[in-house]
């Protein structure tokens, strides 16, 4: 289905959470299952997949990366200008949207610092 999305939509690039383990080993398969087919679609349409990690999405969206989904939720509510509350899963969604939006305006302009290798490691 992410195909046809993408077909449909024809977006230029794609963002996507990193899969966080808690206590669920079966959920966390799953999900890393649902990420991989995602990831592959948008790579056949070639798209450039960027990843976020759960923390950096809330610290985009609420300011902390500690939010708890409740926050997620009411802050993209507020960004948004929504009127009704987001499902955890819309506003997680949106939050990867929302914290790949902030990123990739800074690629490209904050100078990476140069690495240099010693001894066998990078530096």
């Amino acid at each position: 289905q992410v195909s046809e999305i993408v077909t449909e939509w024809q977006p230029l690039e794609m963002s996507i959470e990193q899969v966080f383990v808690n206590k669920n080993v079966d959920s966390a398969l799953k999900l890393g299952q649902a990420r991989g087919a995602a990831i592959c679609a948008g790579v056949q349409h070639q798209l450039e997949v960027s990843e976020y990690t759960p923390k950096a999405v809330k610290s985009a969206v609420v300011g902390t990366g500690n939010a708890t989904k409740e926050q997620v939720q009411h802050m993209m509510s507020m960004l948004l200008n929504l009127n009704k509350k987001l499902q955890a899963d819309e506003a997680d969604a949106l939050g990867v949207a929302l914290c790949h939006a902030h990123n990739r305006k800074l690629v490209g302009k904050i100078p990476m610092p140069t690495r240099r290798r010693s001894r066998g490691r990078w530096l």
